[in-house]
């Protein structure tokens, strides 16, 4: 099924400006939200957007109106890479490490005052920082061939590999020990079997667990100022130029 991510906060800002019509007042409000952190992995789309937060979904909204800006400050209206509905969902499609960033949607919507039908104008602002997982090209078609998500299924072959290597070892054990009279030279020492995990991010990611907190264990593409040149867990700042885009490799 498709997936909604609705902004979950709002902080109520600044302003109110009136304009005296047709004898009534119509005030305008501005609204701004708490940015919403989004994880999509390289290639695929993301998630559907949504510009609303929860208690006004549960709301009948009237004259609604959307705009959606990108990391680069465009209107994503008619972008051949967005999905953009006339309910103001947006779908980001074909993800790359470009494309990271803070998408903005400013929802503008009317409140009819039941009395005096007097008409107050409100402007409510959702931000979504969205970054790319690294998933090198070709696993999208490797992971529609399995049931599971393609990270847990990785884990799952690594951890069957480890538990088959254990079990060689116990055999060979075994049968040194009742099929042989002399021990070879080279031969398994029991309990001496170890498997050590190594952390690494591809190229142009890192692990932040104080920007991504809520995803600690996540390799994200690096912060626009920040580079990885190689696998290493942690984008380096780079302090000699200014890096711009997201997902630099070198400094």
């Amino acid at each position: 099924g498709k997936v909604w991510l609705l902004a979950s906060q709002r902080l109520k800002y600044l302003y109110f400006v009136n304009l005296i019509q047709d004898k009534h007042v119509r005030s305008f409000t501005l609204f701004s939200c708490i940015a919403v952190n989004v994880y999509v992995k390289i290639f695929t789309n993301s998630p559907f957007l949504v510009c609303m937060d929860l208690a006004l979904s549960q709301e009948e909204v009237i004259d609604p109106n959307y705009l959606w800006i990108g990391p680069d400050g465009k209107n994503l209206e008619g972008q051949i890479y967005t999905n953009l509905t006339e309910t103001g969902k947006l779908m980001v499609m074909g993800f790359k490490e470009s494309m990271s960033g803070a998408y903005t949607c400013t929802l503008s919507h009317k409140i009819i005052e039941t009395d005096t039908q007097d008409e107050t104008e409100m402007l409510e602002a959702y931000k979504f920082m969205v970054y790319v997982n690294p998933f090198a090209p070709g696993w999208q078609e490797v992971c529609n061939q399995l049931p599971h998500d393609c990270e847990d299924a990785t884990n799952m072959r690594v951890q069957e590999a480890r538990d088959r290597i254990e079990e060689f070892f116990n055999r060979q054990t075994y049968a040194l020990k009742h099929d042989f009279q002399t021990l070879p030279t080279i031969h398994y020492v029991d309990h001496s079997f170890e498997v050590t995990r190594i952390d690494s991010c591809r190229p142009g990611f890192g692990k932040n667990d104080i920007t991504h907190n809520d995803c600690a264990s996540c390799c994200v593409v690096c912060d626009p100022g920040t580079y990885s040149p190689n696998n290493e867990v942690t984008c380096r700042t780079c302090v000699r130029t200014q890096i711009k885009q997201y997902g630099a490799k070198s400094c």
